[in-house]
């Protein structure tokens, strides 16, 4: 193990291999040594620099991360959480460490313990995708949250303390991912009188993440403004969230007042209260229903928009 960690720690690569290998421009890994120090080159005789195979891997990892939406500096930080875990976190499977985070993190934000949740969503992200982080960990996160809540378990400032700090860590992803032009315009909105977003904000960094151009509005808007924005964007889709059974007849009112202004639009309804209301509401919206889960958002969207 110690000849092999010595042999990755040869120099064999010059600045312009290196570049190719990773995928960065030569002044981007100057300038990235010069800011940020994550990686020391050596020099041959000559003085020029000579990169190893460990300096190939934290590279790459640290492109990956800025691929996925992150800065330079926040993969540089999420590369030295990753360093730093500990070692019974090492031998643990995926699962159990996403499970195990899970329960850190929602131990931290019911105790108000907001730097130790930080550093242990920092963890997350260096241990998993993006992907994997939403569904497995932040998602789970959002759900345990919310049913102790509902279920009288925790107070309503455990509840807005944990849901402002997943909306930060959220909005993090969100500002830092393209909004391109590669897939359909879709609007994203809670319905009436709903506040709680953070389903909505998981779906729609999900929506970017793969290449829709999503408007993002959050918490509801008035309805009657509704029409204007869809005369102004003309999107394809209208994507809609409902956490509260109470709104989730006007919801419903609203995805059919939408299709009457707009009669190609798709319309998608997901939330709590949807995917727990009772069968023959289920029924009457099931046109609208995206889901619960990636596989189910894709489902809908392959569906829909012809996406995969």
């Amino acid at each position: 193990m110690q000849e092999e960690r010595k042999l990755a720690q040869i120099g064999k690569y010059n600045i312009k291999a290196i570049s190719n290998i990773v995928g960065i421009l030569p002044g981007t890994l100057r300038a990235w040594e010069r800011r940020y120090n994550i990686i020391s080159p050596v020099r041959n005789d000559a003085g020029h620099r000579l990169y190893t195979e460990e300096h190939v891997y934290i590279l790459k990892w640290l492109v990956q991360k800025v691929n996925e939406g992150f800065t330079i500096g926040q993969a540089i930080n999420l590369y030295e959480a990753k360093e730093h875990k500990s070692s019974n976190d090492q031998s643990l499977s995926e699962n159990l460490q996403s499970d195990a985070l899970v329960n850190r993190i929602v131990s931290s934000l019911l105790t108000f313990e907001e730097n130790e949740a930080h550093n242990y969503v920092n963890e997350a992200f260096s241990l998993f995708s993006v992907d994997k982080v939403l569904f497995k960990i932040i998602s789970k996160v959002f759900i345990l949250i919310g049913d102790k809540c509902r279920n009288g378990e925790i107070t309503s400032a455990h509840e807005h303390f944990a849901t402002s700090f997943l909306r930060t860590r959220l909005g993090m992803v969100y500002q830092n991912l393209p909004n391109n032009k590669h897939l359909p315009k879709l609007v994203a909105v809670c319905g009436p009188d709903e506040k709680h977003e953070l389903g909505l904000l998981i779906f729609t960094i999900y929506l970017r993440r793969i290449g829709f151009q999503v408007i993002y509005l959050g918490a509801s808007i008035d309805s009657n403004d509704v029409e204007q924005v869809i005369s102004e964007v003309n999107p394809a889709g209208f994507i809609m969230s409902c956490t509260s059974k109470d709104n989730l007849k006007k919801t419903i009112d609203l995805a059919i007042t939408i299709k009457k202004i707009k009669s190609d639009i798709i319309i998608g309804i997901g939330g709590h209260a949807v995917s727990t209301c009772d069968s023959p509401i289920m029924d009457s919206i099931q046109e609208f229903y995206i889901g619960n889960g990636q596989s189910n958002w894709d489902e809908w969207l392959k569906q829909n928009f012809n996406y995969k």
